[in-house]
Formats: structure tokens, sequence, C-alpha cells
């Protein structure tokens, strides 16, 4: 069921490969799977240390306004500016007990960036847009490019926040207005297993774990398939991090390199986050070239948030997550 699939190498020089903090593209492994046309399975190609870097950005920098997370909906705007200012002391501290308090961090379940979507509507609009982060569209580039994508353009992105207690309900990405791009999938911290569906919402999925530093690619055929994340796993042997998280940044970066050094203040409270936490990064291309959005009437900017509800279709889980917030 599980091939090797071609990576358009030449498309990637190493020194951009080096700057996005991943190793050359002649040294990844891709795999596809019989039935699925246009997914793509790369099992983590980041350079020693370099996930540090992607975590970092997911807990203290992405989360920062402009952009919008899921405590908007609960809380003022002043009271959201720094989360990670607000949590990192709370998580640096934290002991084993279950019932010491959530940091903010630690109640995050989202963050859209770029298109900011509307999961009321389950829409993208021009007028609800921030800049998109540059390091990460960098990273998205190299990687649509390696796998035959030259020129897409990370426009929207999506960032979930999982605990051992999260799941995602089955859904389909079919928000873009361009279905011809693919969406791209990180995956940073502690594993998950992958359900890739059909067409259909009834077909039975093909199940799959992916491990910190996994990336998926779902594009052709692919890009329109069910799918969900029904569990987040411990680590194997009771170890609190993955091995690959473990591993220092080299000591020296490449010119023009997007991957900063973390201090070790920093990396301290996001491996204590880790150890019970999965973060997932999605990049997707809004609109094709010279594309441009639909007229649309009475626009409610008030609905860009989503409810829990709608992120997290199991009703018990919504309201529990809502009385954290």
């Amino acid at each position: 069921q599980v091939f090797r699939s071609q990576l358009s190498i030449s498309s990637v020089s190493d020194q951009d490969a080096y700057r996005a903090g991943l190793q050359p593209v002649s040294q990844w492994k891709a795999y596809g799977l019989n039935g699925y046309p246009g997914f793509i399975f790369i099992p983590n190609p980041f350079l020693p240390g370099c996930q540090r870097h992607w975590v970092k950005q997911c807990l203290k920098l992405y989360p920062q306004k402009p952009n919008v997370c899921n405590l908007d909906l609960h809380m003022a705007p002043e009271e959201t500016i720094d989360l990670w200012g607000q949590s990192k002391e709370q998580l640096r501290r934290k002991g084993s007990g279950k019932k010491e308090p959530r940091s903010l961090l630690e109640k995050l379940r989202w963050v859209t960036l770029g298109y900011h979507y509307n999961w009321d509507t389950k829409k993208y609009s021009a007028n609800h847009y921030t800049p998109f982060p540059s390091d990460l569209a960098f990273l998205s580039e190299q990687v649509a490019a390696a796998c035959g994508f030259r020129g897409f353009q990370a426009q929207a992105g999506i960032l979930n926040y999982y605990y051992f207690d999260s799941s995602l309900g089955i859904h389909v990405d079919e928000s873009e207005l361009d279905h011809s791009r693919p969406l791209l999938s990180f995956s940073f911290g502690q594993s998950s297993i992958f359900l890739l569906g059909g067409l259909r919402r009834e077909e039975a999925p093909t199940a799959m774990f992916m491990h910190s530093g996994d990336i998926m690619v779902m594009s052709g055929l692919s890009r329109l398939l069910y799918h969900a994340v029904p569990r987040v796993l411990p680590g194997p042997g009771g170890a609190a991090l993955p091995a690959c998280l473990e591993q220092a940044l080299s000591s020296d970066l490449p010119g023009g390199s997007v991957i900063e050094r973390s201090s070790e203040e920093d990396w301290q409270v996001c491996a204590k986050y880790l150890q019970s936490s999965r973060i997932n990064m999605t990049v997707r291309q809004v609109l094709s070239e010279g594309q441009k959005f639909p007229e649309e009437s009475g626009t409610n900017e008030k609905g860009q948030a989503p409810t829990e509800e709608s992120h997290h279709p199991e009703k018990s889980r919504a309201k529990r997550h809502k009385t954290d917030t």
C-alpha cells in the first residue's frame, strides 16, 4: 500500500533548504499511498534543532496580535496581547499535578494567519487579512517546490494546539478558492493518529502515525479528502519529548536563514508545554494568481472566530474547553 514518492530535487537548492532548517531534498524520504493520488508523507526532514524554532514561533510569536486565536472569543483584546509573557513562569514552575490551573498558552486551541478563516461561514474574505509570517512562508514554499508545486504562495495558516484529551473531528478543507495548490501540514511535539478518508464522509479511512517533524502534503485528488485526528499519543517508553526535539541546533546557521536560535530559557518553556501537547501548522494558498474573492454583502466580522463546538465537534469536550477559557 505504501510506495516511495519522487521529489523534485532540482527545484530546491541545498542552500534554500538549509535556510528553511531542512536537510537537502536529496536526503528526504517521501511516501505515497495506493488509492490516494497526490498524498505525500515526508518523515521528519528537519535539520537537528530546527524544529525548536517552529515550536517557539507557534507559542511565542504567531499567537500575537493582529493574528486571531480562540481566546479572543472569551477575553478582552488587552488580555490576549502577550499570552507567552503571561504564561511562561506558570509553565516553567508546573509540576505533574493535574489539578493545577492551566496557563493561557495551555488554553490556546487555534491561531489563524494571513487570510483569517471564518469558522461560522467557513470562508475567507479580502477584508480580514494580516501579513503572513515570512519565515513560515519561506518554509512552505520550499516544501511545496520539492513536491512539484513551484510558485506556491502561503496565504493562510491554521495552527492547531492539541493535548492528550484533544481530537479533531472528520472534515474536509475546501474553503480555499484554488484547490489546484496543495495543503501542507507540519507536526511538532507528541505523536498522533491521523485518519485519511475518501471523498465521501462514510468511506473507511486509512490510519497512520504522525510524529514530530513529519510533513504531509495533500494535493491533486487527495486535496479534498475527508480526514481527522482522533487521538494524541504519549511518547514511547514514557519519554517526555521525542528524541528529535532533544537535539540542539548547529553552532552555525547559513546566511539568510529564517531559523532563529532559541534561548535556553525560552526552550525550557516550550519543552514543558510539549510534554503533554502537540502543535500542527497547516498552510494553504487561498487564491490562484490574479484571482479575487467574490463580492459579498453583509459580512459580519464578529463571526470570524469559531466557537469551540465548530472546531471540536464533540460537544462534551467543547463544553470543557469553553469552561477552561
